[in-house]
């Protein structure tokens, strides 16, 4: 019988799930049984109208070791082509870098060592915090293969390209202070896992179909401010005709906190 633990989802909160990779024993490495329970688990939040916010985080020492290839060595000479190999990376890449189209904001909560394809996990998720041991690398070269899961985008996208080119090129780590520094976190905390849950908490109380809209928003200002404009021309006239909207007005009257049901 297969394991079915690889990934565990829970609810620690209204509106936030949280997502766990759960194979510890392989620092948690994007095997094909992981890949598989992240694409269900993915498929479950994405289909329960109740999440507002998911965070991702690795159970035991490390967030995500990175892609798992020991495959490559058990595959007939059929198999590993550069064809046959295209087929398979690119719905493995689509899967692991899903967060990128999830409607709603996710998180993530990384610990100890990320490597390769790991890092480019945490770059899919619009926050990210790191623990004091968390350590950052993608030293894709150094195993003699080229970069992938977007690396060379997300990379430089969340930290330029001069230090996505050292990461890349020297393959070093950068620990938790320094990718604070550069970007490539937004903080670090001790207990990384609660910290992110509370960031989760704070996104889950905002009214869900402006903050749906505004991730959406932030990928169409990639395209300028012409884009960004265009956008916001219709995305802020269907704020102002929810409900959320006058909840808001009459909870700031009150001096109470908003309550938002997303309609």
């Amino acid at each position: 019988m297969p394991r079915t633990d690889a990934t565990l989802l829970t609810e620690p909160s209204p509106g936030v799930r949280l997502l766990t990779l759960n194979r510890p024993e392989l620092r948690n490495a994007m095997t094909e049984e992981l890949t598989a329970a992240w694409t269900a688990a993915l498929d479950a939040v994405a289909a329960d109208p109740g999440t507002r916010v998911l965070v991702v985080t690795g159970s035991g020492p490390s967030f995500c070791s990175g892609a798992d290839l020991s495959w490559l060595d058990d595959g007939t000479g059929q198999e590993i082509t550069p064809v046959a190999l295209r087929e398979r990376m690119l719905p493995f890449y689509r899967s692991w870098l899903r967060p990128r189209d999830l409607p709603f904001p996710v998180v993530a909560a990384v610990g100890g060592p990320v490597v390769g394809a790991g890092v480019c996990l945490a770059l899919a998720c619009d926050l990210r915090y790191a623990a004091p041991d968390a350590t950052f690398s993608t030293p894709f070269v150094y195993l003699g293969t080229h970069g992938g899961m977007g690396a060379t985008w997300l990379l430089p996208e969340a930290i330029g390209v001069p230090r996505a080119r050292e990461m890349l090129y020297t393959g070093r780590e950068v620990d938790a202070a320094e990718a604070r520094e550069w970007g490539l976190v937004t903080g670090v905390a001790n207990d990384v896992v609660a910290h992110a849950l509370e960031v989760a908490g704070r996104v889950a109380a905002a009214g869900p179909i402006a903050t749906r809209l505004t991730k959406t928003g932030l990928e169409q200002a990639a395209r300028g401010l012409e884009a960004s404009l265009q956008w916001e021309a219709l995305a802020q006239p269907v704020t102002m005709t929810t409900s959320d909207l006058h909840e808001a007005i009459e909870a700031r009257r009150q001096h109470r906190p908003p309550s938002f049901v997303g309609r």
